[in-house]
């Protein structure tokens, strides 16, 4: 069996039991930064191995974890911090054991963009998730997209391209569309702040971003 344990995106206490039973259980647990994962092991008092599995190596790991478990044994998959496959790497292991009829179970858990698209105040009935947008090549047909969304839609970014983020959706979005942004999710310094994206440049122009951010960008509305 493939386990996916969701792991807390900021406060270690928002593990469930049952990831932390499972956690206990398995025969190793991938990680994608293993040096994050002893620290919530190490929480918990787990003493388990780990095998770094990561968007650099994901790839050519999965046929030799699918010859793992199909040999018998159980695997977690955990991310450094929500659920495995939201863009973190998970998804090719798991194509890879359902096309090997291997079992696999996704614990609830964690994810960073929930949390923040209700924080938003924003229409939740529906929502498209873009997750990282591309750094180079398609970005600006992805953003001429959003524009054209009228759904509720959430992205993630990095600190260091917020301000880029809010000059490009001033630009595509116009001046009236409201937007939410949420910062250090379940941490010390959790803040969400809403806005236009011309506010919002003005806000994060006069205080320097940090910490991980989910932007959650308002539904329209059609007469």
């Amino acid at each position: 069996m493939l386990y996916i344990v969701p792991t807390p995106v900021g406060n270690l206490e928002d593990i469930t039991l049952r990831s932390l039973k499972v956690l206990q259980e398995v025969d190793f647990i991938l990680a994608e930064d293993t040096r994050q994962t002893k620290k919530l092991l190490a929480h918990y008092k787990i003493e388990k191995q780990l095998v770094a599995h990561h968007k650099f190596n994901e790839y050519k790991a999965a046929e030799g974890i699918v010859a793992k478990l199909q040999s018998g044994i159980n695997i977690a998959l955990v991310s450094d911090g929500g659920t495995p496959g939201i863009s973190d790497p998970g998804s090719i292991l798991v194509q890879a054991c359902v096309k090997a009829a291997i079992p696999v179970q996704t614990l609830p858990g964690a994810t960073a963009f929930v949390p923040a698209l209700i924080n938003s105040g924003f229409p939740t009935d529906e929502f498209v998730f873009t997750g990282f947008l591309p750094h180079k090549k398609g970005r600006q047909t992805k953003l001429k997209q959003i524009a054209q969304e009228h759904r509720t839609v959430i992205l993630y970014e990095s600190p260091y391209r917020v301000i880029k983020l809010m000059e490009e959706l001033k630009n595509v979005l116009g001046s009236e569309r409201r937007i939410s942004v949420s910062r250090e999710i379940s941490k010390m310094f959790e803040e969400t702040v809403r806005g236009t994206a011309a506010e919002l440049l003005a806000h994060f122009t006069k205080k320097e971003p940090k910490g991980e951010f989910v932007i959650v960008l308002d539904a329209v509305w059609e007469d």
